[in-house]
């Protein structure tokens, strides 16, 4: 686990740690920062996009690799209802917002390795606690 302690103009600090390709998934409270978040990496791609939370569409698609999900309303349900974990295994950069621990065990037992990243209030800023698979 990498734990960084940032403020607003610091993201760049977690987009160079993300990887390139595979499914991110981010957690934390509501306006912790997950959305934020996912606005740094495709800046940092040079995609010039409008980046909001794809909270009723639950996925939106920035430039030719990058997925952005939100599944805060029916979580893994959300996906499998919308017919998009199949997107997942694809490839490209899979951005997904309120994604559990029930993502995490589909991911494994399909032998695909995940990156999560816990977003949290803390002196400086934001705490990002980024786990490895």
């Amino acid at each position: 686990m990498i734990e960084l302690n940032l403020g607003l103009g610091e993201l760049s600090e977690v987009v160079k740690i993300l990887p390139q390709s595979g499914v991110v998934i981010l957690q934390g409270n509501l306006a912790s920062g997950k959305t934020t978040l996912v606005k740094a990496i495709v800046k940092a791609r040079g995609i010039d996009a409008e980046v909001t939370s794809p909270t009723f569409s639950v996925m939106q698609s920035y430039g030719d690799k990058i997925y952005h999900y939100d599944i805060y309303q029916n979580g893994l349900d959300a996906i499998l209802q919308n017919g998009l974990f199949e997107n997942l295994l694809e490839d490209g950069l899979h951005l997904v917002e309120w994604g559990d621990e029930r993502l995490e065990k589909a991911l494994a037992n399909l032998g695909e390795k995940c990156v999560k990243v816990v977003i949290s209030p803390s002196q400086k800023g934001r705490k990002y606690e980024v786990y490895c698979a």
